[in-house]
């Protein structure tokens, strides 16, 4: 389905819904394996307390993983669930909480139009969006000539934009080459 079948009344709930989801704040890790994952999708009539970055464990990451540096808002709670996404697939990761990612974006070469709600660093590359961790793994062991993986926006259905019906909007994860140009480096 494309977006001019789908009904204006619809795009704008699934967009607000969207937003509603960044302005959450993120789930405190699990400190164990073993304990249940946090629900993926919450109202936003409830909240749950911020945990500084300083205090959110990460889970045990291979050796073989870089470390991912996360620059998100402090009340963005998809961000919060990206990062959950990535520790379980084995990164280690660091978050830094900001305002205001422009200057972020701007020093990394983001390509204009192409922005997503976090920006993340890993191994020289940068990572803009809720690019699956797979996606970054495949970038992280192919070391293509290029600047990083984006996924623009926010689809539904990508890891940390997961909703209860269990949608996903098809996407496609870009690599930036050196000169700003994009290319699909994944279809989902």
């Amino acid at each position: 389905m494309t977006s001019s079948t789908i009904p204006r009344a619809l795009l704008a709930c699934v967009s607000l819904a969207a937003l509603t989801a960044c302005a959450r704040e993120p789930a405190p890790v699990a400190q164990d394996a073993t304990a249940a994952r946090t629900p993926a999708v919450q109202s936003a009539a409830t909240s749950r307390p911020a945990v500084p970055a300083t205090q959110v464990a990460a889970a045990p990451a291979s050796p073989a993983l870089p470390l991912v540096v996360v620059h998100k808002s402090p009340t963005c709670g998809c961000c919060g669930l990206w990062v959950e996404h990535m520790r379980q697939a084995g990164f280690p990761v660091e978050v830094r909480e900001m305002d205001d990612l422009g200057l972020v974006k701007q020093r990394l070469g983001i390509p204009y139009g192409k922005g997503s709600c976090h920006t993340a660093e890993v191994a020289g590359y940068f990572v803009e969006g809720h690019v699956p961790a797979g996606d970054v793994k495949r970038l992280l062991a192919q070391r293509p000539k290029a600047k990083g993986l984006v996924l623009p926006g926010m689809p539904l259905g990508s890891p940390g934009m997961e909703v209860p019906d269990g949608t996903v909007q098809p996407y496609t994860v870009e690599l930036v080459d050196p000169s700003g140009n994009t290319t699909a480096f994944a279809h989902h």
